[in-house]
């Protein structure tokens, strides 16, 4: 069962296309809702609890379907800045590139966005 939604959807996309306009010069609490609103459409566009992804200190989200983990730990972490988050789920960055350059951590074998990304494109907000 898909996560419920705690960031509405048009503030969501509001806040994603205002970080896209100006990534620099958004504020702080935008980009959190941002962060927040594209970790909600992930769960929901990839529902399980097999792979963590985090984004300190703005939000995790637990996704795609396979073994359930329940305690300590989750074998299969990604976890990167919000910047590069936000940029991976509007298509500016690739992962491979991400990680490459260090601003993408990635451990374990099911520890793979490609699939789902992006989630957005930035022109026409969906």
């Amino acid at each position: 069962m898909p996560s419920r939604r705690r960031v509405p959807v048009d503030a969501g996309r509001a806040a994603l296309t205002s970080w896209a306009a100006d990534p620099d010069g958004t504020d702080r609490s935008t980009t959190a809702l941002a962060v927040r609103f594209t970790l909600e459409e992930l769960g929901a566009r990839a529902p399980g609890r097999s792979v963590e992804v985090r984004v300190p200190p703005f939000g995790v989200v637990q996704c795609i379907e396979g073994l359930t983990h329940r305690r300590g730990t989750p074998p299969n972490v990604i976890e990167t800045d919000a910047a590069t988050w936000l940029e991976l789920a509007l298509g500016h960055l690739t992962a491979a590139d991400a990680q490459a350059s260090g601003r993408l951590r990635v451990s374990g074998t099911r520890a793979d966005l490609t699939a789902y990304l992006p989630l957005f494109d930035d022109h026409d907000g969906s």
